[in-house]
């Protein structure tokens, strides 16, 4: 992951991980999400085989409103480019 193309948000967190799952996106991570803005997208990105945690790489995204979520080729990379910028609060 050498280079971003870009950041989008344009909308729902649903569409993002959607977006995920059918391959449009490689990854996605947000904060202060409730569970009803992930529990149906986590299933698409699962299903079709990307990996989703918090941003601790544990499975409590729905617990902490924060997700990271990406193709197994990315994953790591992206986590490991977001602890940096990171609060205290948010690595949990």
């Amino acid at each position: 992951m050498t280079k971003c193309a870009g950041v989008r948000r344009p909308g729902a967190a649903a569409l993002d991980l959607a977006a995920v799952a059918a391959g449009r996106y490689d990854g996605f991570w947000e904060i202060g999400l409730s569970p009803w803005d992930m529990a149906a997208g986590v299933l698409l990105v699962t299903e079709a085989g990307g990996l989703v945690t918090d941003f601790s790489g544990n499975d409590k995204f729905m617990e902490r409103g924060q997700i990271v979520a990406a193709s197994p080729k990315i994953f790591t990379e992206l986590l490991q480019t977001l602890q940096p910028h990171l609060t205290a609060k948010m690595k949990g």
